[in-house]
């Protein structure tokens, strides 16, 4: 009997320790794992995320500036929301810095600041925090952050990337054509030049790390760029693959701020239990030739033209997107897709095909204002084609955003010290 008590207590024992290896061993790669935005619940709606310029969706702020974060609840239960901050390094794996290091004052606080919608169809309550305020006094360090929003019971609703960044060095971006002759009415390429005036940059080729941003859409983000070489205190990246996109097209719009009246790109409007406004049936662009269509690279503005305070008297409108049918599309997995839905492709997004009239279609709650879309295709490999709709053109006006990342040898973050900007309006060979 001891030998059997000794026998199996000695077993019990080495699966313990079997057990606390195995964690040590594959915690890490759980707990150091690349971060995702999280998508809100169909309740949620309209979130805008800003800094101080009017685009929506990335801010990239400069350190000590503000940031805003909007968004509607549909469900009219005035509910409590709490926000949490974290850092992360440049991949958007977690920083190993302690809350205090790169937060003066608190999170996890409540969202106190929201009032009901005013004279719409359709009740919501709409929310506004901004950041730095009374209990969160501001973010300590540059780099990647990542702001979630949590209900009463402490569960994540959705979450959004932003960027911080400090002015230690020059960012210089300029856009050529592509030098590739397969893709030179395709593709733009990034040129990018850093300028370390006010601090010496050790080993660049180690310590430094870019990003391209185009149209503020992450999902397309190249990142980790390496300096091409060096010239003086200058880095200088003129490479003909590694920096570049897709033109793309620009983008449909339409407005809808005189929610009684058919606006810009609506065909005919309709109201039942909310308006319901219908689109005008769009087509495949991909083998027309090219015509400038000023858009604002896929975002949106809430608008209302009869309201002082669009935030909470804009009301919210059925769309009904219509994408005109041909043998190409058959069987492609079509999606709406644009800064307002922060470039999501899901069922909500999906395209359904009509046979009545020929046509695949789409229907969307969204709040008055002015909105850039374009049509994409889902790839089974859940990569997303968005030229095989739109076309791909050097001519497409996109804006460029560029942040460059630095880890001296031995510091335990990544510090955003440059951001440049760019765009393809005067672009050249």
């Amino acid at each position: 009997m001891d030998f059997v008590y000794l026998y199996t207590q000695n077993t019990l024992i080495m699966l313990i320790k079997f057990k606390q290896i195995i964690l040590f061993v594959f915690l890490p790669l759980i707990s150091f794992s690349q971060v995702e935005e999280v998508n809100p619940p169909d309740y949620i709606k309209t979130i805008n995320f800003k800094g101080n310029t009017p685009e929506t969706q990335l801010p990239i702020l400069r350190l000590g500036e503000y940031v805003v974060l909007e968004f509607d609840a549909l469900n009219g239960d005035e509910e409590d929301y709490y926000y949490k901050l974290e850092h992360f390094n440049y991949d958007w794996t977690p920083s190993v810095l302690m809350k205090s290091e790169y937060l003066n004052g608190f999170d996890n606080q409540r969202i106190r600041n929201y009032e009901n919608s005013y004279n719409t169809y359709q009740i919501y309550s709409h929310y506004k925090l901004t950041i730095p305020n009374q209990f969160t006094k501001g973010l300590l360090v540059s780099g990647n952050y990542l702001l979630s929003i949590y209900n009463n019971d402490d569960e994540l609703v959705f979450s959004r990337k932003f960027m911080i960044y400090e002015n230690e060095v020059n960012v210089g971006v300029n856009i050529k054509r592509a030098r590739d002759l397969q893709y030179i009415e395709e593709k733009q390429r990034v040129e990018i030049v850093i300028a370390s005036n006010r601090m010496q940059l050790n080993n660049p080729n180690q310590t430094i790390k870019t990003v391209i941003v185009q149209n503020n859409n992450l999902k397309t983000a190249i990142s980790n760029i390496k300096p091409q070489y060096t010239v003086g205190n200058q880095l200088i990246y003129k490479y003909d693959n590694e920096t570049s996109f897709w033109g793309g097209n620009e983008y449909f719009y339409f407005e809808n701020k005189d929610i009684r009246a058919a606006n810009t790109g609506i065909q005919y409007i309709d109201l039942q239990d909310l308006y319901h406004n219908y689109l005008y049936t769009n087509i495949q662009r991909a083998n027309n030739p090219y015509t400038y269509n000023p858009d604002i690279n896929g975002n949106y503005v809430i608008l209302n033209i009869d309201a002082d305070d669009p935030s909470i008297e804009a009301d919210y409108v059925w769309v009904h997107f219509s994408l005109l049918a041909n043998e190409a599309l058959q069987g492609k997995n079509i999606h709406v897709y644009g800064n307002f839905n922060n470039y999501t492709t899901d069922e909500s997004t999906k395209m359904t095909y009509n046979p009545d009239n020929n046509v695949y279609q789409n229907t969307m709650l969204l709040k008055q204002g002015f909105y850039n879309y374009k049509f994409v295709v889902d790839n089974n490999d859940k990569s997303i084609d968005e030229g095989f709709v739109s076309g791909n053109f050097y001519q497409t006006e996109n804006n460029y955003k560029v942040l460059v990342y630095y880890r001296d040898l031995g510091a335990r973050y990544d510090k955003i010290i440059g951001f440049g900007e760019g765009s393809s309006v005067n672009i050249s060979n």
